[in-house]
């Protein structure tokens, strides 16, 4: 038979994994209270150990896989838990990984959600005040909140945004050497010491921006505010989906609405490249407006998929 590679095992691996993320860090985290909802994923095996020996003290929720049970009601998917448990336990912040733990969301010490586009300001802010932000620059998908458009434009950084997907930032990223570049989901790449998303990573450098600032976590959150925006997915197939190029009418309506909401918001419609759907979103200041203006956009796209 055809010997195609070897097997090596590694016993040392996952503290071989601790120690190069602590290697990224220069403080201790001495007198932080850490809350980490591990997902029942690969973070139970390390989470714990990890912020421990950075001298946080750690709670821990959802750490006891059985293989069954990943991302069960629990992780950066179903967040619920963990505000809970960080508010009961008197935390200082609290983060949440997903079954891989290539993502990272969190909570402040006030229970306020913070999401990967918030999580992206803070780090290129501090980036940038120390001299570290490569071209200037922070790398996001189409689909970052209109709120970090406005941060960007406000802190003098350059905005790029990709294709969603973790992959297509990492391609800019690499292309023109950028620094910090992720997604909305948590999805964060810190292309000086990883070239994917690394959940773990990307909360010990925020706990690092934390200690180094003196700040609270909902102090260094609010550098970003995000805006209100809606979401719906309609359904289409190819043919439906290839209307967003030519279809006179779709582009017509979709100019109206960006024009209605001025430098305030903004439109963007694009298909899915997984699933059957085309997604309208709307962002902007008032909530109900902009709710009004997707029903409208929505009713033109159903109309003109409708005489396909």
């Amino acid at each position: 038979p055809l010997k195609l590679g070897t097997v090596r095992t590694r016993g040392s691996s996952m503290l071989d994994y601790i120690d190069h993320i602590k290697e990224t860090v220069h403080y201790n985290f001495d007198g932080i209270r850490v809350a980490l909802d591990c997902a029942n994923g690969s973070a139970a095996r390390t989470a714990a150990l990890l912020f421990s020996q950075l001298g946080a003290t750690t709670k821990v929720l959802h750490a006891t896989p059985t293989g069954l049970n990943i991302n069960d009601d629990c992780g950066s998917t179903h967040m619920e838990s963990l505000r809970s448990y960080m508010i009961d336990n008197k935390c200082d912040v609290g983060f949440a990984f997903d079954g891989d733990a290539d993502r990272c969301l969190m909570f402040d010490e006030t229970g306020a959600f913070v999401d990967g586009d918030q999580i992206m300001a803070m780090i290129a802010t501090d980036l940038k005040e120390r001299g570290r932000l490569v071209e200037n620059t922070l790398v996001a998908t189409v689909m970052s909140n209109f709120g970090m458009h406005k941060f960007a434009k406000e802190n003098d950084i350059d905005l790029v945004c990709t294709s969603v997907g973790d992959r297509y930032v990492l391609e800019e990223m690499l292309k023109y050497g950028y620094v910090i570049g992720g997604e909305q989901s948590g999805h964060i790449i810190f292309k000086e010491y990883a070239q994917t998303g690394d959940g773990q990573l990307t909360a010990v450098q925020l706990l690092q921006i934390m200690k180094r600032s003196g700040k609270k976590m909902s102090e260094l959150a609010s550098v970003m505010q995000k805006m209100p925006q809606v979401l719906v997915g309609i359904k289409a197939d190819d043919k439906a989906k290839a209307m967003l190029i030519n279809n006179a009418a779709i582009k017509s309506a979709i100019k109206d609405v960006q024009g209605r909401l001025g430098d305030s918001g903004r439109v963007l419609v694009r298909a899915s490249g997984t699933e059957p759907l085309v997604r309208v979103m709307i962002e902007g200041s008032d909530k109900e407006q902009i709710t009004e203006y997707c029903n409208e956009l929505c009713n033109v796209l159903s109309n003109e998929f409708g005489k396909e």
